[in-house]
């Protein structure tokens, strides 16, 4: 009886079909295993001297054994059935799902120990299976509505699916495109690429994209942008999943864009070639026009005779020196928009440049009652640029300042040396200045601002202040006006600091100088 016993247990416990063991616990709160079937054990991947009367601490990692011991702790609470769920990670090559620990109790409902079994994923499956509908019921949904077309074809290069996208893009009607050669719909000129490129992709695997351009239904050519990827079914069978968007209306506009672009250099060639040319053509005869006014001024040749006519040949020469004035700015202009200005870069002392042309325009200030002071720190260093060009930026900047300053009124010019290693240089003066709202107009070519009674004689090109502008930037320098009306305005141009020589190579420099002269 008792052998026959022994065989039913190890037919209904050790050879169930399903992971079970049995653990019972001590006064201390320890659960050691009393038995464990073969599932259980395979579910361990252990042996049964590993298991059968250990303490699960010792076979379990500290996660496991924690996991199990917190759902022991509420069975033996409860005194009822508890299920948890498998932590991932088990050595074993059983799956199992969760656990059900019931307490086994004796005739006094006390209880003994604890049977746990093991729940296989069997029943997962079925979730699995409705996941993977709702899957595939999702991505062809997307498939469908998108407004992307999208274009999938076999191994050989056939149409197996088209989604509406598509369709409604480009005419096709879908009986008319599954199982046409998709190279059917590209131009001619594009057929053998597609071809070899589908080819290429579908045996590599390689995700691609490009443009490409695809026949209507209607026979038109539309301008498309592509990607590619490769997917592989069961059986090795591969496609191409190829999404399509219609770029016609953007290459048309690039294509607009880009010839309108091209007309406007070539006008702005076409300009700065002609303002070039008339400026050449205008300076010979206007610098004819003032030597020889200048010789009938000195009366070199004898008295004019009448002094009208002195008088008027004065006017002559004024007019001529402003019109050539003009006629500099504009040539110069023109070179820097066409880019033929090269910088002629030597070493040059800013405070003695700008003291050169407060000197130059002393008379123009005089006349106007107009005072102009320079300051400079002692210990300033040179600047490497071109001094022709700025020379001609101050010239430019302090003429506009006297122009538009009040009788009386005073141009500050200063120079110091930012924290960050540039040069700055400030003019400042009291004039009329510039509304805030007009100020970046004034940077502009030819942009006349001034607009007030008094200043109207004083207008000409309107390049003063761009060329200067311009310029700086030549020597990425920056310049920048700070002005309103009635408030004066005040002019700031900046070296960068790689332009500037440090003091140490000044000094050397003075002193080689000073001792050649020895």
């Amino acid at each position: 009886m008792v052998g026959k016993q022994d065989n039913n247990y190890d037919l209904y416990f050790k050879k169930m079909a399903i992971p079970r063991f049995v653990v019972e616990a001590d006064d201390k709160g320890a659960y050691t295993v009393i038995d464990a079937n073969d599932l259980g054990l395979k579910y361990f991947d252990l042996s049964g001297k590993q298991v059968i009367g250990k303490e699960i601490s010792s076979f379990m990692d500290k996660e496991m054994a924690l996991h199990f011991k917190q759902s022991f702790e509420v069975c033996y609470a409860r005194g009822t059935s508890v299920t948890i769920q498998a932590l991932p990670g088990v050595p074993g090559t059983v799956r199992v799902y969760g656990f059900y620990v019931s307490p086994i109790k004796d005739e006094n409902g006390k209880i003994k120990c604890l049977d746990i079994i093991g729940q296989l994923d069997m029943a997962d499956q079925s979730i699995l299976q409705r996941e993977r509908d709702d899957a595939i019921s999702l991505m062809s949904s997307i498939f469908d509505v998108s407004e992307i077309g999208i274009v999938v074809t076999d191994n050989a290069g056939r149409i197996v699916r088209v989604n509406d996208g598509f369709i409604r893009a480009y005419g096709w009607s879908r009986d008319e495109l599954i199982n046409a050669d998709v190279i059917s719909l590209v131009t001619p000129d594009e057929r053998e690429l597609v071809r070899h490129n589908h080819e290429e992709f579908i045996r590599t695997g390689v995700r691609s994209s490009g443009e490409l351009k695809l026949i209507r239904k209607n026979g038109s050519v539309a301008n498309a942008l592509f990607t590619t990827a490769t997917i592989e079914l069961s059986q090795k069978r591969r496609f191409q999943v190829t999404t399509i968007m219609d770029i016609t209306l953007r290459k048309r506009m690039e294509e607009t864009l880009r010839i309108a672009k091209d007309e406007a250099d070539a006008a702005n060639r076409a300009k700065s070639t002609f303002l070039a040319n008339m400026s050449h053509e205008l300076r010979t005869p206007m610098n004819a026009i003032i030597g020889f006014s200048e010789m009938m001024i000195k009366q070199t040749f004898g008295p004019l005779g009448h002094e009208k006519y002195s008088e008027y040949i004065t006017d002559v020469h004024s007019s001529a020196q402003h019109l050539l004035e003009i006629i500099n700015e504009v040539l110069d202009m023109s070179k820097i928009e066409a880019g033929r200005i090269e910088l002629d870069e030597s070493q040059m002392d800013v405070g003695d440049m700008l003291r050169s042309v407060t000197r130059m325009l002393a008379s123009r200030a005089f006349a106007s009652d107009v005072k102009m002071e320079v300051r400079t720190p002692d210990d300033l260093p040179d600047i490497f640029a071109d001094p022709r060009l700025m020379r001609q930026i101050f010239i430019n900047l302090i003429t506009n300042a006297v122009k538009f300053s009040n009788a009386g009124g005073q141009i500050e010019m200063d120079v110091c040396m930012l924290e960050d290693g540039r040069m700055q240089i400030t003019i400042a003066d009291e004039g009329v200045g510039i509304a805030k709202e007009k100020i970046k107009r004034a940077m502009e070519p030819f942009g006349q601002v001034s607009d007030t009674h008094e200043n109207i004689g004083n207008q000409g090109t309107g390049l003063g202040l761009p060329l200067a502008k311009a310029m700086v930037e030549l020597h990425d320098g920056l310049m920048r006006l700070e002005s309103d009306v009635g408030q004066g305005t005040t002019v700031f141009v900046t070296i960068p600091s790689y332009r500037i020589i440090e003091r140490q190579r000044r000094k050397e420099s003075k002193d080689k100088l000073a001792g050649t002269a020895e």
